[in-house]
Formats: C-alpha cells, structure tokens, sequence
C-alpha cells in the first residue's frame, strides 16, 4: 500500500503595516512634549528649591570649633522673612566688601542692641552670654552700639576671627538666611546648633528701667 504524502500545513503570516507618515511625526510630537514637559518641571523645582535654601562653604577657621574650613551648609533663606533673629543664631551674609562672596557668623547683637566685650567676656544689652562654643575667650575689649537697620556678629573662633569687631556692622538688607545643617563632608554631617539666648531688647530695658 502506498501512502500519500499529506501536504504541509499552512500557517498564516503575520503581516507588519507599516506606519504612516502621520503615525510618525505623532510619536516624535509626543516624545518632545514629554521631554519639554520633564525639562519644565526639573526647571521649577530647581528654582523652587532655590528661593528657600542655599549653600555656603566655609573657608576659614573663623568659626570653630562650630564650623570647620572645607565644610558645606545649608541655609534656610525663609527664616527671617518668616521669623525673628535670635542671639545666638548661625547666620549667613553677604561679605560687606564683595557681595559676590558670603561670610558665615554668630549673631550676637540685634538691631538696636549695646554689644560690649570686657575682660573675655561677651555682654548684649547688659546682659553676660553664655557661650559654650567658643574657642577662646576674646582678647580684645569693646563697645558697640548696634543700628536699627543692621546687625553684629562675631566669629566662634574669637581671636582668629574678621568680623563685626574689627569691620563693623552688617546691613539687614545683606543677611541671605540662618544655617540648618553641615551636609558636606559626609562624615561631619550635622545640625547646626545655635545656642540660642533670651536677651531682653534695648527697649524693653529701656521700659523696664522706666517702670
């Protein structure tokens, strides 16, 4: 008997349909859209970001054993638009002399404070601070009374320090924001501490004396 070879079956093709010319240029519409969108975005929050935080580098040793040359802070530039200074703050400015280039300090004197230091001690308003973040006593002895439109500063590191003592006040309209926290290098991350202290005003003393 002889067999009859079937006949292969016959499997249907799938067939490719070609896009379009329309199809195309939709699909590159679409990706650029994205892409303009992501570019957008990124923009927006980098600005964002922006207005509400800066970085600052120290560079000296004015302010250890708080601070240290070579690390990077970041600064809540909100702070004073949305609160008040205190004594004892860590505070970011504008160098006096070269606004391009921004010092980092200790707030000690508020505007319309009386800053005296006297035999190594520091006093606002009358009043002794309590300054465990010092590096040295100051050497140096002085009185200052701080205008109504600026502030006084001063460096931890009191005797290695160019700062409020030696240069002078520093302009409200030149303070960027008060520092939050060392993130840069990674092994000295940290929060700043600012040692704030309740000095009583200069009017309020006044006040007070009057009653």
């Amino acid at each position: 008997m002889t067999l009859e070879p079937h006949p292969s079956p016959e499997f249907d093709q799938l067939e490719e349909i070609p896009k379009t010319p329309g199809q195309s240029n939709s699909s590159a519409k679409s990706f650029f859209m994205e892409l303009f969108q992501t570019l957008v975005l990124a923009a927006l929050l980098y600005f964002a970001i922006d207005a509400v935080f800066a970085r600052v580098r120290v560079l000296n040793i004015s302010m250890q054993p708080t601070l240290f040359e070579g690390d990077i802070v970041l600064v809540n530039k909100l702070a004073y638009k949305l609160g008040e200074m205190k004594t004892g703050d860590v505070v970011i400015f504008h160098d006096p002399y070269n606004r391009e280039e921004d010092f980092i300090k200790r707030l000690i004197g508020k505007p319309g404070d009386l800053v005296e230091v006297k035999n190594g001690d520091v006093y606002v308003n009358g009043q002794l601070l309590e300054e465990p973040y010092t590096a040295a006593d100051p050497m140096y002895s002085g009185s200052w009374q701080v205008p109504e439109d600026a502030i006084f500063v001063l460096g931890d590191n009191r005797n290695q320090s160019s700062d409020s003592h030696s240069w002078g006040f520093v302009p409200l309209e030149d303070v960027v924001g008060k520092a939050l926290v060392v993130y840069w290098p990674l092994d000295e991350v940290k929060i700043v501490t600012h040692h704030q202290s309740d000095v009583a005003s200069a009017s309020r003393l006044n006040s007070l004396q009057k009653n």
